[in-house]
């Protein structure tokens, strides 16, 4: 059946957005090659504005008005007025075609926002609580996008979405701490008598900040895990692409255990080309497993809030809630 204009981004603002992924995220793009057309060009609009959120309050002069706009630009997004900007038309569609409630953006622009309070994190939940809002709320857009609908298998997308952002935090510590950040949590690196200024101020323990990542990337390989129980029901294609990305990205917290013995503070690892065609080769084998045989059990994971999905004629569309397994 023939799409409406207004249900079809146009082919120049898809473009587009497809050039910031390129440009921003060489996994991604590659997953995404797998992808439906139509997938294709909404998961390069959902791209294009997360990029240009992070970009606001990363590298904006001003953050706190770049967070401002960022919320302006989802009333366009989701009103009746036409947008200017190609990212703003191009994820109007998205939304409207996919019906995805406006509550999931907010909830990612509210991790933002922790940001630009500089907020630290004590304990595993806490951390938790933000890479549910700035990377599972993602999740859940993108599974909207690929047909899905039901809160179980959302929940999953959700874990795929935290332990990707488990897998950047391992990573980054370093760039991360020398731009006065630290995700780690307090708790943990308190047992090895770190602080988390410490970190900052670049006198932590090298050995004691190793052990607190190998922390970090031993909770992303769990929620990896429960994220792969959900790739059944992605439709095939889709699948996938997603578990092309998942398992390039799976590959970084791997080399970073490999090569520095989870030890980020000699600088960010690369995954060389050949060892990510072996990640192509493990993908395309969970493919062909995961179509025709469904995880036996799915995994428990600690605490956790999901933006899980509500009909959208629910009031509370898109809310953040608090969900224990």
């Amino acid at each position: 059946m023939r799409l409406a204009s207004r249900d079809r981004v146009r082919r120049d603002d898809a473009a587009r957005c497809r050039a910031l992924l390129r440009q921003g995220s060489k996994s991604f793009h590659a997953a995404s090659l797998l992808l439906p057309r139509r997938v294709r060009d909404a998961a390069a609009a959902v791209y294009a504005f997360c990029r240009i959120a992070d970009d606001a309050i990363d590298l904006g002069p001003e953050p706190e008005a770049g967070l401002a706009e960022l919320h302006h630009r989802l009333d366009r997004v989701y009103g009746a007025a036409p947008a200017a900007d190609f990212i703003d038309r191009a994820l109007g569609v998205t939304v409207r075609r996919y019906a995805i409630p406006r509550g999931v953006f907010e909830a990612l622009l509210e991790g933002f926002a922790w940001e630009l309070e500089d907020r630290r994190y004590e304990s595993a939940d806490d951390l938790n609580a933000y890479c549910v809002r700035v990377a599972a709320t993602v999740g859940v857009v993108m599974a909207r996008v690929m047909g899905c609908r039901d809160p179980e298998t959302l929940a999953r997308a959700c874990d795929l979405g935290v332990a990707m952002q488990l897998t950047n935090i391992a990573r980054d510590v370093r760039e991360d701490a020398e731009a006065c950040r630290v995700y780690l949590p307090a708790e943990r690196l308190g047992e090895y008598g770190v602080s988390q200024e410490d970190l900052v101020d670049g006198e932590a323990d090298d050995q004691a900040v190793s052990v607190v990542v190998s922390d970090v990337l031993d909770l992303a390989e769990r929620y990896y895990e429960s994220g792969d129980a959900g790739m059944h029901y992605l439709p095939s294609r889709a699948r996938w692409a997603v578990l092309v990305a998942s398992r390039l990205y799976r590959g970084i917290g791997r080399r970073l255990r490999q090569r520095h013995r989870s030890n980020p503070m000699f600088g960010r690892v690369v995954v060389p080309w050949v060892s990510k065609l072996g990640l192509l080769a493990s993908a395309t084998w969970s493919w062909f497993r995961l179509s025709w045989f469904p995880p036996m059990t799915r995994p428990v994971l600690p605490y956790r809030e999901y933006p899980l999905d509500v009909p959208e004629t629910s009031a509370g569309a898109g809310r953040i809630s608090a969900v224990r397994p």
